[in-house]
């Protein structure tokens, strides 16, 4: 599709001077008011570092957390912008609001080379809904749009979708595109292709399991929403977590994958306890009694899946094994974090458990492509169309719609608060 990468915009368009919006995914977790992980702040830098090379006026946006559609000083991009200078060793100013005439005002004070954080978007319940006067506003402010935010490509928001077409120039950043690069492997994988999938509810990853099934030699199955499987096939799970209603659902892709010759993996012991609950004493059983939850996947269980990966030529990885962020219930999860590791597959992780895992064992530099956007990524892979990356699949020598930014400066407009 002809979406203009951003090493295509610096050769092609002269940004000295030119107001650039960054749609990126700074929604970085916060703990008493500070950053407690920085990944998504520094893996926006590339984009960031080029760009001011080149002289372009940015105005960076993004969300923050889920504030109730007002404004929230806790939720406020007041810590990003301080980590963001930290990181460029240059001024990052943040807005008081992300559109008004206020910011429009910032933004015809922009010189070259320098950044404008906006306010968090979400401020404005106008985000979500896509308003499209919000979205004009949004847009009135650029000369040229690039999103750079793979995290939040799969919502049809203004930021993401309802602004592009607006924008004169639009383009990937170097996050988004290094992503789409990546995930399209799993689309056309090296065989075997052989994919973990773990977390606590199997509706919650019901279309990605169907299409995995159908595109993955093997797929293996951990957490909670293992149970749901073994449930649904007959097996005690005492009194582990399960979804009944989705029991026929589970047949099914049993089935579906015995059909089709996909291997279908599920634990064969497991480590269970009396409750979730890191003071409980845990214990690896076969058979789960009646007393006990499964808490995550038993060390036969983690050798076969990590012989699963040895023997991959592609890997794709997305959720805990077990109840990961207890010690004593995360070793399944740190296990096939180093098996995904050892293997000479091309290997994608996904999903922030994964994430922490990966980095908690420090082999995140073994891995192929660490993705910034777990529910993204998902979407991706069952071949489902991102908006996100949608607005930019378009004419790169049309504007569609477009107006100049010098244009939004004249004044008030409608849709800014």
């Amino acid at each position: 599709m002809p979406i203009r990468s951003l090493d295509a915009l610096l050769a092609s368009t002269e940004l000295r001077g030119k107001r650039v919006f960054v749609r990126a995914d700074l929604n970085v977790p916060l703990s008493d008011g500070q950053i407690s992980d920085d990944s998504r702040i520094r893996a926006s830098l590339p984009t960031l570092r080029r760009l001011r090379e080149a002289g372009a006026r940015i105005l960076l946006a993004s969300h923050l957390g889920r504030p109730k559609d007002a404004p929230d000083p806790k939720l406020s991009l007041a810590p990003v912008a301080k980590a963001l200078a930290s990181a460029l060793q240059a001024p990052v100013t943040l807005a008081s609001d992300c559109v008004g005439p206020e910011v429009e005002a910032a933004a015809r004070r922009l010189r070259d080379g320098e950044i404008l954080l906006l306010e968090n978007l979400r401020f404005h319940r106008a985000e979500k809904k896509n308003d499209p006067e919000f979205a004009k506003a949004l847009a009135a402010l650029a000369d040229v749009y690039i999103n750079d935010a793979f995290g939040t490509a799969h919502r049809a928001h203004a930021s993401t979708a309802g602004m592009v077409p607006h924008v004169p120039i639009v383009a990937a950043g170097a996050l988004l595109a290094a992503e789409l690069d990546a995930l399209s492997s799993a689309l056309a994988p090296e065989r075997p292709f052989v994919c973990f999938l773990g977390g606590a509810k199997v509706s919650d990853k019901l279309g990605v399991l169907e299409a995995l099934i159908e595109r993955a030699d093997t797929v293996a199955v951990g957490g909670a929403m293992a149970y749901t499987f073994l449930a649904a096939r007959g097996e005690p799970v005492g009194r582990s977590l399960v979804e009944t209603e989705r029991f026929e659902d589970a047949r099914r892709m049993l089935a579906r994958a015995e059909a089709r010759g996909c291997q279908l993996l599920l634990p064969t012991d497991h480590v269970v306890a009396e409750r979730v609950d890191a003071s409980a004493p845990a214990s690896v059983v076969s058979i789960i009694p009646a007393d006990r939850m499964g808490v995550d996947i038993g060390p036969e269980t983690a050798a076969r899946y990590a012989a699963a990966a040895a023997g991959a030529r592609t890997i794709l990885w997305n959720g805990p094994m077990g109840v990961f962020e207890i010690d004593a219930f995360s070793k399944g999860t740190e296990s096939l974090a180093r098996a995904v590791a050892d293997s000479p597959a091309k290997s994608i992780v996904g999903g922030g458990d994964s994430l922490a895992a990966v980095a908690k064992v420090g082999v995140g530099d073994r891995i192929g492509h660490l993705s910034t956007g777990g529910g993204a990524s998902l979407e991706f892979v069952q071949g489902l169309t991102l908006p996100g990356v949608a607005a930019l699949d378009r004419p790169l020598d049309r504007p569609q719609d477009a107006a100049p930014a010098g244009a939004a400066s004249a004044g008030g407009r409608e849709g800014t608060g």
